[in-house]
């Protein structure tokens, strides 16, 4: 299975790539796609965020578990969805997260975030890949390895990015990340069943700006 991944992202990575786990990753994968299981996302979009998104351009991090396990959903990035696609409940909630925070946006019916990408938020699930049909079926094969490794590398070489971490899952990786350098920023998951435990009223997104606008950088523009 070919590495499709960004220039920058495999010039910072090279060490995880030559690794045993890496390796075992990717004879697992071949294993399965050799026996007609359907693995999402296609595995040409397995490291779609790190291709929009060059190592040095990263501004926030929105971590997410593993990629949606529906056809047509995943694509490569966290919560996101291609256009078309019914919105999943926990990018509803971002949604209207959102809109509670920016009154003058809109609530979108599109749940592709590429536009979001595009503003240097890398959207990373720690788990890359999953069987249809079967969440979390990919857990226990390396991926976290791997995203741990990068958001490590994200801490330690970079300055200023802000990190959102949603959920239990999420704050886990706390210890990865260096807060003398970096904003984090914790709250309940979005899904239904934990969102208004905290994830509502959480003013994210204008925290992300906040603290950008703070250090000189350009806001990000949430509309979608």
């Amino acid at each position: 299975m070919p590495i499709e991944i960004g220039s920058s992202w495999k010039k910072e990575l090279s060490e995880e790539f030559k690794k045993p786990y890496f390796s075992e990753i990717r004879t697992f994968l071949k294993s399965e796609i050799e026996s007609w299981k359907t693995i999402y996302p296609h595995p040409s979009n397995i490291f779609h965020i790190f291709n929009i998104i060059p190592f040095e351009k990263v501004r926030v991090v929105i971590l997410g578990q593993d990629p949606y396990h529906g056809p047509g959903q995943a694509h490569g990035m966290s919560f996101s969805v291609r256009e078309g696609t019914k919105i999943p409940p926990s990018l509803r909630n971002i949604y209207k997260e959102i809109s509670y925070e920016y009154e003058d946006i809109e609530f979108s019916e599109n749940g592709d975030l590429t536009t979001w990408a595009q503003q240097w938020v890398f959207l990373l699930n720690a788990i890359l890949t999953v069987e249809a049909s079967k969440p979390a079926s990919h857990s226990k094969i390396g991926w976290e390895n791997f995203t741990d490794a990068v958001i490590k590398r994200i801490s330690s070489e970079r300055e200023g990015v802000v990190f959102l971490l949603w959920g239990n899952f999420a704050k886990t990786k706390r210890p990865l990340i260096d807060p003398s350098r970096h904003l984090v920023l914790e709250a309940p998951h979005p899904s239904p069943f934990s969102a208004h435990s905290g994830f509502f009223g959480c003013d994210h997104f204008k925290k992300v700006n906040a603290y950008l606008r703070e250090n000189g950088e350009k806001e990000i523009d949430w509309r979608i």
